[in-house]
């Protein structure tokens, strides 16, 4: 079985439950903490193709509320920019395992890619 990487922050719930997920399961993880380590440009692009930037923002968290980001606008350069900063404004977590791709708190895409 190949190995599952997630991205997300320790101290987000929604992270916490796709380890427990994948744990629960024997499914062997790399976890990378965004706040240690932001994502690659060419790794947060796999995901930015795939779902589209605005589906990847939590416009519901803290952190976008709370910088007032609904009253702004700003380029996708901009965003991406922002988001490597700030990895809390993400719909976390970001799972990958080979090409398949999940955003947020999702179990049947996490349970897709068990095979």
């Amino acid at each position: 079985m190949r190995a599952i990487q997630i991205f997300g922050l320790k101290n987000s719930q929604a992270t916490r439950a796709a380890e427990r997920f994948f744990k629960e399961r024997r499914v062997a993880i790399q976890f990378a903490d965004l706040k240690v380590k932001p994502m690659s440009p060419a790794e947060l692009r796999r995901f930015t193709d795939r779902f589209g930037l605005p589906a990847m923002l939590d416009t519901e968290s803290k952190a976008y509320i709370g910088a007032g980001l609904q009253y702004m606008k700003m380029t996708e350069a901009e965003w991406l920019a922002r988001i490597e900063r700030e990895p809390a404004l993400l719909r976390l977590p970001l799972v990958r395992a080979d090409k398949n791709l999940s955003l947020g708190r999702d179990k049947a895409a996490w349970k897709s890619m068990l095979g």
